[in-house]
């Protein structure tokens, strides 16, 4: 009998300094793993998809413009909301603004992919990530999501889910402005 309380008093004990040793390491992995996203202030990932004519388009790095990269599916149901404003702000924004569409191929389908772009007259440039790897490389676990690129290629800002066009319009703004007052910063 008191063989049985002295061992499971070492049990006891042992577990205790196993929970007391990885007491917050779960923490630590988290956090570790969040900051791994391309996020506000950090290089965007630099790639090359291929877009719907199969030509390679060059994602992050220097680009000559504030860039919107939007991740999508065409069974995303937000993504579908989202679209129509995407389109506008192509619009509104002409050569100001570069958006970018990656549709998430790897886990899409592509024929259906294309019918989205035809149904939502999409007319700004759609990449297809057939292998995963800006999914990959961007953490994207769930869509939409949406970066904002400077011409730096620099994140400026990362955006899970919908927001309404006016939202966008005044993020848009804030970096095109701050890429005028850096140009005119850098020229005096």
């Amino acid at each position: 009998m008191k063989r049985s309380i002295v061992l499971l008093a070492i049990v006891l004990l042992l577990a205790g300094v196993a929970v007391y040793q990885n007491n917050g390491k779960h923490d630590e992995v988290l956090a570790a793993s969040s900051d791994m996203l391309p996020k506000p202030g950090f290089t965007a990932p630099t790639l090359s998809l291929p877009d719907l004519k199969d030509r390679p388009v060059a994602i992050g790095g220097k680009q000559e413009k504030l860039t919107l990269v939007n991740f999508w599916a065409s069974w995303c149901y937000p993504c579908e909301m989202e679209a129509p404003d995407l389109q506008a702000l192509s619009k509104e924004y002409g050569d100001k603004l570069q958006i970018l569409g990656i549709n998430a191929t790897s886990v899409d389908k592509e024929r259906q992919a294309r019918e989205f772009v035809d149904q939502q007259k999409l007319t700004f440039t759609i990449l297809m990530d057939r292998e995963g790897s800006a999914q990959k490389l961007y953490k994207i676990n769930s869509f939409p999501i949406s970066l904002l690129v400077d011409g730096n290629g620099i994140v400026r800002e990362r955006v899970e889910g919908v927001i309404k066009k006016e939202q966008w319009q005044s993020l848009i703004d804030k970096w095109l402005n701050a890429e005028v007052e850096e140009k005119a910063n850098a020229a005096t």
